[in-house]
């Protein structure tokens, strides 16, 4: 049994308390040695009264506890570590009895020096508050300047000023340093007139300036008061405009539409899309392009395929030939049906196959047989809009794309359209993780042949593998997206429309397509299912280890900040990184220990900006001290948790070409997604994809579970290339200081070629707006207001921005994304 007993409870007010006894009989009270820092400064006996410990040990005397003052020269505002040891030099457990953490051997403390304050407030001069303020030491009197100025307005803080300006007047009266007066020009909301209660505090001190507080009236200019009143008044009427917009909107009898009533909406766009697409192409019989129309059949419900080659026959496009390859069906009534077809319609043929081939072989024999420009794929039971052929042609025509699609829908048993799949333009990184492109898709013959036919060994995912393919072949710029409906998928009780398990065979032929796609690209990769689905998640298996600079801007905030830090550096298993903390003018005394304690971590460096709030000024002063190759802004409201984190955007910057900027997927504390990407419009400017949505559901055509690319990601998680970010001149802190600032500069990206890439993989918390508060707050409104006006002033006639590639033209951007439907209307003809 040890013969000591003790425990360190607590540090205060500079004085550290505990108790400690020797358990021998006869024992005499405790010689401690006192330790800072590791080497021994004291010695002291434990011979104070504890009755509580007494009581609680049934000790003979109550004299054993101690109380020891640390040393004038260990409060430095330094980071330091005491201790306490026996005789035999066992330590003396620190335990605050507060808590249940596990006992340690030393406490790490910072302790300060309280100084006396000289100061003065003049007044409001020349449109400023002015004043002076000296710090005096209480041993030497010197005197100082450069002390920090926390102002208040009604209680509420306002601003903020470094005390450093030259006032002669003082030190010729007072002595000491002369650089210790200030200015403060009012916020403009001060200006406005009426009496105001202003308090002046150095900080941390929390010491009140001399003469305050200041009970004033600041109506020194009565024209500025007179313009800042208009201002005041056209901001409140364009609240009040845009709230009676809303309730117009709410109360208005105009239908909303939403995929929740898709077939009504459905059926009265295929009608408008019948008028626009009209004669849409003029050419003559002799020029008009042959399209050959693929359809592999195997033993298919008459019913269905009676609709399907109706469906071919119906279209406003006569230039057409329908290419039926029976797949050894057998199947005599179908036999019969088709050759009446083809009798009664020289434009049908019919290749017959000795045997069931599958579907790749029997698509193949019917493009050797083609004698189209084009070549369109169609499912044996599907079903074409009477104008789709025509509205591809003139697309082709019109963009000379080599390669292009449309949007689909499907249709069930009784005939009702549902679970349309409305479709960015291209988008590769999205096509890896699911064939989006599918219906109807359009192809150059001569592309077509030159990249080769369809695999066998990929059946179940031949189609697929074919667009990938032809992403090897064709540049980007050869794909097109033709944004209208024009193909109805049927779903049958054995289609994979129905249910996807039915045909388990494709997921691992999905598997097989995607690797070997990456393997031909020289990609190093590992492809897997998302929960036993066609969709498929990549994992890059980049070994280069770029460097990386986090950079975290805060005020303050302190318990947030540093939860966001530590979870940085306990969840981060990337060895290339450092983590820059952007200290914009904390003033508590806690924001400076946090800095202490943190500034000897080998990773993180502070760099300290002394201005009112502007994100993308930090940002950009942090990323100008930096020459990493890449930068992660991150708010520090974000908090990480999956170790590969940063190693998986970095891969994911590296993966692919033209890429420049990774974003995440942030979840509300509750679980639910606060941004999945960022969709961006003239109606909206800019919402976060499936806001709201649990963080475990796919999201629309499984957008929420799979990587792809996007217009912008929010900047409170993201990776840049810093030499991109440099070329584009990063983030505009002139015009856009707090809101859009990330949108704007990715769309900057975006124009100078580059891709923005929302990575699935990179999940974190995020406490949206905790930090700096919600723009909808009464005092954020006019600055929202104006950088919003100003988003649309820079962005509304860029193509690209009033209409995102990455959203379809259908759904709407102020409302509910990927759900809440345009009226069809309003669409345009399209190309």
């Amino acid at each position: 049994m040890q013969p000591f007993m003790g425990m360190f409870e607590a540090l205060a007010d500079r004085e550290a308390r505990g108790w400690a006894i020797d358990t021998r009989p006869n024992a005499q009270a405790v010689r401690l040695h006192v330790l800072v820092d590791r080497q021994e400064v004291d010695t002291i006996f434990c011979d104070r009264r504890r009755d509580d410990v007494q009581a609680a040990l049934g000790h003979p005397h109550g004299r054993l506890g101690f109380l020891f003052k640390v040393p004038d020269r260990f409060v430095d505002g330094e980071v330091h570590a005491l201790a306490f040891r026996f005789a035999d030099r066992s330590v003396v457990p620190f335990m605050d009895p507060a808590t249940s953490e596990e006992p340690a051997e030393e406490l790490e403390f910072i302790l300060h020096r309280r100084y006396d304050f000289a100061s003065f407030i003049d007044g409001m001069k020349q449109g400023a508050l002015r004043g002076w303020v000296q710090r005096i030491d209480p041993d030497t009197r010197e005197r100082v300047g450069g002390c920090r100025i926390l102002l208040t307005a009604n209680g509420a803080p306002v601003a903020q000023a470094r005390a450093d300006r030259y006032r002669g007047d003082v030190a010729a009266a007072l002595g000491g340093d002369p650089n210790c007066g200030f200015e403060i020009v009012l916020p403009p909301r001060l200006r406005r007139g009426g009496a105001q209660t202003l308090r002046f505090m150095v900080t941390p001190d929390e010491h009140e300036l001399s003469g305050s507080p200041l009970t004033t009236l600041l109506v020194d200019d009565a024209l500025e008061a007179r313009l800042l009143g208009m201002q005041d008044i056209v901001d409140r009427l364009y609240g009040e405009i845009v709230q009676l917009r809303t309730s117009i909107a709410d109360v208005m009898p105009t239908p909303s539409h939403s995929l929740g009533d898709y077939d009504r909406w459905a059926r009265h766009y295929y009608v408008l899309l019948r008028g626009r697409a009209g004669g849409i192409l003029d050419v003559t019989d002799e020029a008009a392009p042959l399209v050959s129309i693929l359809c592999p059949t195997w033993r298919p419900l008459l019913s269905d395929f009676e609709a399907a080659v109706g469906s071919v026959l119906a279209q406003t496009w006569r230039h057409w030939e329908l290419i039926i390859i029976d797949d050894g069906g057998g199947a005599v009534e179908i036999t019969a049906r088709i050759e009446a077809w083809c009798k009664a319609d020289s434009r049908i043929r019919c290749i017959v196959l000795p045997a069931n081939l599958g579907i790749s072989a029997a698509t193949n024999a019917g493009l050797e047989a083609a004698r189209g420009e084009y070549v369109a794929f169609f499912d044996h039971d599907d079903l074409l809009v009477d104008v789709a052929i025509e509205v591809m042609v003139a697309a082709a025509a019109a963009t000379g794309a080599q390669v292009l699609y449309s949007d689909e829908d499907k249709i069930d048993q009784a005939g009702y359209f549902l679970e349309p799949n409305l479709k960015p333009d291209w988008n590769y990184r999205y096509l890896l993780g699911c064939n989006y492109v599918c219906h109807l898709l359009f192809v150059r013959t001569a592309t077509l042949r030159a990249v080769g036919p369809l695999r066998a060994e990929y059946d179940g995912a031949q189609d697929h593998d074919l667009i990938l393919r032809l992403a090897e072949a064709v540049p980007a710029s050869g794909f097109h997206h033709v944004p209208e409906i024009l193909y109805h998928w049927r779903k049958t009780p054995n289609s994979t429309a129905v249910d996807v398990s039915k045909k388990g065979y494709a997921i691992e032929a999905g598997i097989r397509c995607v690797s070997d796609h990456l393997k031909r690209r020289g990609i190093a990769a590992t492809v897997r299912s998302i929960r036993g689905l066609t969709l498929y998640g990549i994992e890059w298996l980049e070994a280069a280890r770029p460097s990386v600079a986090i950079i975290v801007p805060y005020k303050d905030q302190i318990q947030t900040t540093r939860r966001c830090i530590e979870a940085l550096l306990a969840h981060t298993d990337y060895g290339n990184f450092e983590i820059i903390l952007v200290d914009n003018w904390s003033v508590t005394r806690e924001a400076i220990e946090f800095r202490h304690r943190l500034s000897r971590h080998s990773r993180v460096r502070f760099i300290t900006v002394e201005e009112e709030f502007n994100f993308s000024r930090l940002n950009n002063i942090a990323a100008a001290q930096s020459d990493a190759d890449f930068l992660v802004f991150m708010n520090n409201d974000v908090f990480v948790s999956d170790p590969s984190w940063l190693a998986t955007i970095v891969a994911e910057a590296q993966a692919l070409p033209e890429v420049a900027i990774v974003g995440g997927k942030f979840l509300y504390p509750n679980g639910t997604i606060q941004h999945a990407g960022v969709v961006v419009g003239p109606d909206g400017v800019a919402s976060h994809a499936h806001r709201g949505l649990p963080a475990t559901e796919y999201g629309y055509i499984g957008r929420a579970m799979l990587s792809h690319e996007v217009s912008a990601v929010t900047a409170a998680g993201m990776l840049i290339r810093a030499s991109v970010f440099r070329e584009v001149g990063g983030f505009d802190e002139g015009q856009l200081k707090i809101a859009y600032n990330d949108v704007d500069l990715c769309l900057k990206v975006r124009m100078a070629g580059y891709r923005v890439i929302w990575c699935a993989e990179f999940v974190a918390a995020h406490h949206e707006s905790l930090s700096r508060g919600s723009d909808d707050q009464p005092a954020n409104e006019a600055r929202f207001f104006h950088e919003t006006q100003l988003m649309l002033a820079r962005w509304g006639n860029v193509p690209d921005f009033r209409h995102d590639p990455f959203y379809s033209r259908f759904f709407t951007v102020q409302r509910q994304n990927f759900f809440d439907l345009v009226d069809p209307a309003s669409l345009a003809t399209t190309a």
